[in-house]
């Protein structure tokens, strides 16, 4: 089954947790670089949330887009680094695994707040969803967005120009006065928008929300559009302790909050920043308790 399918007919959808901090806690800042750099290590981390129980694997690409290797001289090839993160991926996915191609922000602003227009973000978008879709990944997910007009530029890229299903995926700041990103998006307009450009399915992940708060959010997007919702919060909110910013919410908790965000609409859960192969264990062993 092709995951647009997948994506319709499933009733809960299990996706893994971060890359990130997973990578951090190994002393390695690089984050997508490391698909070439340290290939095991990304392949491990993988092969850890491949087996504990999730429907799809996300590739270690967040932000590998033009604009943002060249503006933080990542000093790594679009093509390389992305088709690395594709092979590396399927590599550890299980036979039934779904490959997911992960697209985030430029790290730039757009006119007239910064000095890109939105057609150089959209052939940014257009150019790493062309490398991950010849990689042969199943879809894309377009995730921890904090401007409304930059995921709509990422989302119309990969609507536009490839057949494969989209996951469009706000991070935002607060769950007040209608769920609102850093750029004052609300949730609801962030729905409607993401969904009127294509997006197969909306949602939230990262930000400034632990599980429970998300679930509030989740609701609003629930409330928005007719489609598959997605949540994929951080393991609690940020700390910072010691210079050192920390998640530390248990895998059993976390799953509670999660639970929160079931009820609320969401369809697709996995997890963010902080989370780890043992947080998403525990929310499949909660999915399947759910039937």
């Amino acid at each position: 089954m092709d995951f647009s399918r997948f994506l319709s007919k499933q009733k809960v959808i299990l996706l893994d947790g971060a890359m990130g901090t997973q990578l951090d806690k190994l002393g390695l800042m690089s984050r997508g670089g490391n698909n070439l750099d340290n290939p095991q290590v990304v392949l491990q981390i993988h092969r850890e949330y491949a087996q504990s129980g999730c429907h799809a694997l996300t590739t270690n690409t967040l932000t590998m887009n033009r604009i943002y290797i060249e503006t933080h001289n990542v000093g790594v090839s679009v093509r390389k680094v992305n088709r690395a993160g594709a092979e590396l991926a399927r590599q550890a996915a299980d036979k039934g695994q779904y490959v997911l191609g992960d697209i985030s922000s430029t790290g730039q602003l757009l006119e007239p707040y910064g000095t890109y227009a939105e057609s150089q973000f959209y052939d940014a978008f257009t150019e790493q969803a062309g490398v991950l879709a010849e990689s042969g990944v199943d879809g894309f997910i377009i995730e921890t967005m904090i401007d409304l007009r930059e995921a709509l530029c990422a989302v119309r890229a990969c609507k536009q120009n490839f057949s494969l299903p989209v996951i469009a995926s706000i991070a935002f700041a607060g769950e007040k006065n209608g769920g609102r990103t850093v750029m004052g998006n609300s949730a609801q307009d962030c729905a409607r928008s993401l969904a009127d450009a294509g997006a197969n399915a909306v949602g939230a992940n990262c930000g400034d929300l632990d599980p429970f708060q998300m679930a509030a959010v989740v609701s609003i997007l629930h409330q928005a559009v007719s489609m598959p919702i997605l949540a994929q919060p951080n393991a609690g909110r940020p700390r910072l302790v010691e210079n050192t910013t920390v998640f530390d919410m248990s895998p059993a908790e976390f799953a509670k909050g999660i639970e929160k965000c079931l009820q609320a609409g969401a369809s697709i859960v996995g997890g963010c920043c902080g989370t780890t192969p043992e947080h998403i264990r525990a929310v499949a062993e909660l999915i399947a308790k759910r039937g």
